[in-house]
């Protein structure tokens, strides 16, 4: 079963709108509003494995270049 993390915003004098802002920029780091977008309509399988693939490879692409960014040389 996957374990779902919390998010958890702090709201300091009563500023509401900050820790509403807060909160938004946590989502969507989180990818929550990405997921809900998707469950929202049918994807075809084709689509699936086409955006899984493309996910796959600007992940790929984004830790290729952390590891240039940090290698010794």
């Amino acid at each position: 079963m996957r374990e779902f993390s919390s998010l958890e915003v702090k709201v300091v004098g009563n500023d509401l709108e900050k820790a509403m802002k807060v909160l938004k920029k946590k989502i969507q780091n989180d990818g929550l509003f990405r997921r809900l977008k998707l469950k929202k309509s049918y994807e075809k399988p084709s689509e699936y494995r086409r955006r899984k693939r493309r996910e796959s490879e600007r992940r790929q692409r984004i830790a290729r270049l952390k590891n240039r960014r940090y290698a010794r040389g």
